[in-house]
This record gives C-alpha cells, sequence and structure tokens, in this order.
C-alpha cells in the first residue's frame, strides 16, 4: 500500500505504530515495530516520508526507548507518543531522540496548545478544525506555533466538509508543511461520504498536491438530495 502510495506521486504516508503496550512490555513487541519500520524504508527509499503515530497507545518507559530505536529509520515525526494528559512526558521522549515530536489532535482549545508550545518539546501542532472551533481558531492556534517556529500538520479525518475547511487553513498558513487526507473520509455504512459532494473531484491529488477549491464558500458543492436519503 505504501508502494501504491510512491507510485501515485504522494511524498510520504503515516503508519501506525503499535498495539497498545503495557507501561513496561517485552522488547519483542518492540522488535515488532523496528521490523515494520524498516521493511517500509527499505522498500520506499529515504526520499519518502514516514510519520509514525504511536496514538497515545505507549506509556513513557516504553516510548522512551521506541524513540531511540527508530531513529535510525529518520522518520518524519513521531505523532503522540504518550496521551496529550501525560503532557510532561514528551519533555523525557525528546532527551531519547532527534526525531520531531507531534501531537495536538486531541486538543480543541488554544489555551491547550498553548501549554504545549510553551513548553518547547513539540516540533509539529496537529489541530483540527473540527474539534478547535473552526477555520479561525485553526489558524490562530497555528499562528501561536508559528511564533515559537513549530510546524503545523492539521489533522482531517472527519469527511469532506471538515477537510474542504482544512485546505482553506492550508492556503493561509505559511508554517504547514503537509496535509493528512485520512481514510476516515470513507466508512463501511453503505455509503461514502463523498458521495454526498457534488464536485468530489476537489479531493483528487496529483503528484502528492491537490488544488485549492476555488468556489464560493469552502469549494465544495452539497448533494442535498443524497444527504436526505440518508437517515
Amino acid at each position: 500500500e505504501a508502494l501504491d502510495r510512491k507510485n501515485k506521486g504522494f511524498k510520504a504516508i503515516k503508519m501506525n505504530a503499535t498495539e497498545e503496550l503495557h507501561y513496561i512490555d517485552s522488547f519483542e513487541k518492540i522488535q515488532e515495530v523496528i521490523n515494520r519500520v524498516g521493511l517500509l524504508r527499505e522498500a520506499l527509499g529515504y526520499d519518502f516520508g514516514i510519520g509514525i503515530d504511536f496514538h497515545g497507545r505507549v506509556h513513557k518507559a516504553m516510548a522512551k526507548i521506541l524513540a531511540r530505536e527508530l531513529e535510525p529509520f529518520k522518520p518524519m515525526f513521531l505523532e503522540e507518543v504518550v496521551l496529550p494528559e501525560n503532557e510532561e512526558a514528551f519533555k523525557e521522549v525528546a532527551k531519547y531522540t532527534s526525531i520531531p515530536l507531534a501531537t495536538g489532535e486531541r486538543l480543541s482549545t488554544r489555551w491547550e496548545f498553548k501549554r504545549i508550545i510553551s513548553e518547547g518539546v513539540i516540533d509539529v501542532i496537529q489541530p483540527d478544525v473540527a474539534l478547535t472551533g473552526g477555520i479561525l481558531e485553526a489558524r490562530k492556534i497555528s499562528a501561536m506555533a508559528e511564533a515559537s517556529d513549530i510546524a503545523v500538520a492539521p489533522h482531517a479525518p472527519y469527511g469532506p466538509i471538515a477537510l474542504a475547511a482544512t485546505f482553506q487553513l492550508d492556503a493561509c498558513t505559511p508554517n504547514v508543511f503537509i496535509q493528512e487526507q485520512s481514510l476516515g473520509i470513507h466508512y463501511n455504512k453503505g455509503f461514502d461520504l463523498l458521495d454526498f459532494v457534488k464536485n468530489r473531484e476537489i479531493f483528487y491529488y496529483k503528484d502528492g498536491y491537490i488544488n485549492i477549491p476555488d468556489k464560493p464558500g469552502l469549494g465544495i458543492e452539497i448533494d442535498e438530495e443524497m444527504v436526505k436519503k440518508v437517515d
């Protein structure tokens, strides 16, 4: 699947790192992560970005080990190495790696981001337009990050409307360096959320990039008749 993305012109992928680990867990599970990432790096080469998402499934002790062990594979970033509720642990994990650390998809206010940004440990924040109060609030959060030399990689798994709004953020935010398009916009419930968008072609990427929608509003046209058919 990763090679398919590369062949289609994408410049990076993001992958799950691991299953949930106990507070102290076996090195066998650590090795499984190393083997998985190693196979990807061998197949993709070093000119392709690999974001590695821990999904907050790892506790501090094992996160320190993973961060150090993953260093040779030069990931683009490590995401949610611990849960954001344990934000003080980011500083501890950062001592063991030079890989950029990312977090923010679960945060919803600029004050939560303020604490993260002020620590000076996180290198990439991931605000979600759907959770932070819209485009303007996400833009304010991103500007706070810019003033602290922190990159932005907006989180966007909640469907085409939220993704279209996120494109507007991307277009006016200089520290956005990558935009995820999560497979979360597709649901196995008998329909695809993109079916609700008349001009769904705006979500197609070419050579890893997408054109910013230029129609009024968010640039999308909702198929209201299709929406009415769904309970």
